[in-house]
């Protein structure tokens, strides 16, 4: 592969590429973009642009129980679709063959994902410019590969659009400007880059998830880039106004502001906005789960193969649009209603505050432990401290984690604010997310923590319960997904018909 800026890739840069004007005008005809997912997960992005009115044509993910889940949602009749596919092995025009799209540079019109980019903040502008010239260079830095792989299907496909979606850390890794690095690599190629935080809290996400959103379009669409504006106000705690500051550290020394041309600060809410969806708002619809505190729950693999009615009708407008979601309709029930298995800290969980962590769940626990000793010692059998039989019982209720090291690892989620961030350990436990009702005393479900991520009811995860909390944990929220892509399509009218009005598909 010839590196941007040479040869017959230079002339299709430089000039206005007549792959693209084709692309162009077939949108202009009222073809429907259609869109390549690449680490797409289970499809969080492939939903929010699937909401908007875009054909999720295909997508690459390496995880079995996540391809097959994107497979479900957007091909249910085609079994290819749901195939795992490693990027490293995989050339664009392999998934093109694969997937019957067409010739490569007419095959799509927006690419999205969420690459690794960790590594890549180590390699540098003339590293990529080095592997774009050499294919096998990536062995210098195999960890960039991934990263690296996503922009050489950015090369080949050449779509009109690019969404890059990443942690806002990417914008100071080790001192150094992912985004800005992307940025110049695309400008090469002839787009014009914008790139800035969203909390996902601003745009109807029952969870305050700060995200870097990167967009890219064709310069012969001749479009401004947007990002969305907000349609909900909250005040972010301490911590998300202070991880933003951390990431935009770079660009806020001074001189370094003039070299990231592509940051474009983000819209802040306004206070007349309707106020952010909260959890109970968002979960308070779903089936009350008590059966382990009677000791109807045992340790083992939880599948989806049972039907939970709901109970009542939804109770707020967010539950009322996870049941009603257009093409993910769900009006019956829901078949991930499960939990973990966590007998020690159960009767713990009913005993926190909301917004307790795990130093106020380790101190409740202490005090559990000292009760159930005077019980003993009321009854005359009060093991000897620091006993075998003394141990055995603390270890039955006070959690054994170290309460300087730990103090996030566990948290109580208010019923008046959205959720606190989702992340994929999820898949290993969900002590980060215990839920707000007492009476209920658990961790969240998998179906909660689909809510959380703004995934509709009707959506269906594969693989058992750790698969799929792994799976929502990694996702980009939909609701997040569908604003930026509501962009991507304001864009498009733009350049099609700059006096058309912009217009939605799906209406929160």
């Amino acid at each position: 592969m010839r590196p941007p800026g040479t040869g017959e890739r230079a002339r299709r840069v430089m000039s206005k590429d007549p792959t693209v004007l084709a692309r162009i005008a077939r949108l202009k005809s009222g073809a429907p973009p259609r869109v390549l997912d690449l680490f797409s997960g289970c499809g969080g992005l492939s939903l929010g642009f699937h909401a908007q009115g875009f054909d999720i044509v295909a997508a690459v993910e390496f995880d079995p129980a996540a391809a097959a889940s994107h497979g479900a949602n957007f091909h249910p009749e085609d079994p290819r679709h749901g195939r795992p596919r490693d990027i490293t092995r995989l050339t664009p025009e392999q998934l093109a063959l694969e997937l019957d799209l067409g010739p490569v540079e007419q095959a799509v019109d927006v690419l999205v994902g969420g690459p690794p980019c960790q590594a890549f903040a180590r390699v540098g502008r003339s590293k990529l410019r080095e592997i774009a010239e050499h294919p096998e260079a990536f062995r210098l830095d195999a960890r960039a590969r991934l990263y690296l792989e996503y922009l050489r299907y950015v090369q080949a496909f050449l779509p009109l659009a690019v969404v890059m979606e990443n942690v806002p850390d990417v914008l100071n890794h080790g001192g150094q400007n992912v985004a800005e690095e992307t940025r110049t690599f695309l400008e090469e190629l002839g787009y014009d880059v914008k790139y800035s935080l969203l909390n996902a809290a601003f745009y109807g996400v029952p969870q305050m998830r700060e995200r870097m959103i990167l967009i890219a379009t064709r310069r012969e669409l001749g479009v401004e880039i947007r990002f969305p504006a907000p349609t909900h106000h909250i005040e972010l705690p301490p911590g998300y106004a202070g991880s933003r500051q951390v990431a935009l550290k770079l660009l806020n020394q001074g001189a370094l502001l003039d070299t990231a041309p592509g940051y474009q600060p983000a819209l802040s809410p306004d206070r007349s906005l309707p106020s952010a969806v909260t959890a109970a708002e968002a979960l308070g619809d779903l089936p009350e789960i008590t059966g382990h505190l009677r000791g109807e729950i045992r340790r083992g693999a939880r599948r989806f193969d049972a039907l939970v009615r709901y109970p009542h009708e939804p109770r707020s407008d967010y539950a009322t649009l996870m049941r009603s979601w257009p093409s993910f309709e769900n009006a019956e029930g829901v078949r991930d209603h499960v939990i973990r298995y966590l007998p020690r800290d159960w009767k713990l969980f009913g005993r926190l505050r909301p917004g307790d962590q795990y130093p106020e769940a380790h101190a409740e626990a202490v005090r559990m432990f000292n009760e159930a000793l005077r019980d003993l010692q009321v009854q005359g059998r009060a093991p000897r401290p620091h006993s075998a039989e003394w141990r055995q019982l603390r270890a039955s209720i006070v959690p054994p984690y170290d309460v300087g090291k730990f103090p996030n690892k566990w948290r109580k989620m208010e019923p008046d604010l959205p959720a606190r961030t989702l992340m994929a350990h999820l898949g290993k436990d969900s002590y980060s997310h215990i839920h707000y009702d007492s009476a209920q005393s658990r961790t969240i479900s998998v179906r909660e923590a689909a809510r959380l991520q703004s995934f509709p009811d009707g959506f269906v995860f594969k693989g058992a319960m750790n698969a799929a909390f792994r799976q929502i944990g990694n996702a980009v929220p939909p609701l997040l997904a569908r604003a930026v892509a509501g962009e991507i399509a304001a864009a498009f009218q733009r350049a099609m018909a700059p006096d058309r009005p912009r217009t939605g598909r799906l209406a929160a």
